[in-house]
C-alpha cells in the first residue's frame, strides 16, 4: 500500500466534485443550528457516526470487490432522501471521471459502463481505492474523513469561520474518525446484508428543503 496514493485520494483538492457540496451545513447554518466552531464540531460528530459510518462501510465492500449492483441497491436503501440519492450519484460520476483519469483500470471501466448515470460516491471511491492498490480500510478512512472535512470547509465559506478553528475541529475528531473507519471495516467483513444503516433523519429532511431553494451556494 502506498501512503502517498492514500493521500492523493483523500486530498480535498482531488477533483471529485466535493467542493460543491456542504454535506448539509448550508441548510444547518440557515436554520441557526451552526453558528460557531462548537456547533460545527457537534454537527461533524453526528455526521461522522451516522452517514460517515454507513458510507465508509459501503466503500469497504466496494474495495473488497463485492457486487456493485448489490452495493448500489444497499446505498439507495440507506438514503431515504431523493435529493441526497441524486447528490450521491452526481458525486459518484465526478469521482469516476477523476479516478479513471488518475488510476486507469478495467474495474473502473466496467463500473462506469454498468452505471452510465453514476452510482453512489462511496461505491465509486471504494472501487477507486481497489484500482489504486489501496486496502479496504484505506477506503474507509477516506470516506470517514471526507464526511467531516467537506462540512468543515463549507462552514468556513458560509460563516467566515476562522479556518484554524475549522481545522482544529477535524483534528479533535481524529480518534473518532479512526474508530468509525475501523467499525466500518469490521462490519463489511460480514457482507453487504450486515452493513450499518445508521442515519441522520434531520439531514434527510433538510436536504429535501435545500434542494428546493431558488438560490444556494452549494449543490447539497
Amino acid at each position: 500500500m502506498s501512503r502517498a496514493t492514500l493521500l492523493v485520494l483523500a486530498d480535498g483538492r482531488f477533483p471529485a466534485g466535493g467542493h460543491a457540496h456542504s454535506g448539509g451545513v448550508e441548510a444547518a447554518v440557515r436554520a441557526g443550528r451552526i453558528n460557531d466552531a462548537a456547533d460545527l464540531a457537534a454537527f461533524c460528530r453526528g455526521r461522522l457516526h451516522t452517514v460517515g459510518l454507513t458510507s465508509a462501510a459501503l466503500a469497504v465492500c466496494a474495495a473488497l470487490g463485492h457486487d456493485p449492483v448489490e452495493l448500489d441497491a444497499a446505498a439507495d436503501a440507506r438514503t431515504p432522501s431523493p435529493a441526497l440519492r441524486a447528490a450521491a450519484r452526481r458525486l459518484g460520476r465526478q469521482m469516476m471521471r477523476a479516478a479513471r483519469a488518475t488510476w486507469p483500470h478495467p474495474l473502473l471501466d466496467a463500473l462506469a459502463a454498468r452505471f452510465p448515470r453514476g452510482t453512489h460516491q462511496p461505491v465509486v471511491l471504494g472501487s477507486a481505492a481497489r484500482a489504486a492498490g489501496l486496502g479496504a480500510e484505506d477506503a474507509a478512512y477516506c470516506v470517514a474523513y471526507e464526511t467531516i472535512s467537506g462540512p468543515a470547509t463549507a462552514a468556513v465559506r458560509l460563516l467566515s469561520l476562522d479556518p484554524f478553528q475549522a481545522t482544529a475541529v477535524l483534528a479533535r475528531l481524529a480518534a473518532e474518525t479512526d474508530a468509525v473507519a475501523a467499525r466500518a471495516a469490521a462490519a463489511a467483513a460480514d457482507g453487504v446484508d450486515a452493513l450499518p444503516a445508521a442515519s441522520a433523519p434531520l439531514l434527510e429532511i433538510t436536504a429535501e428543503d435545500h434542494a428546493a431553494w431558488p438560490v444556494r451556494l452549494f449543490a447539497s
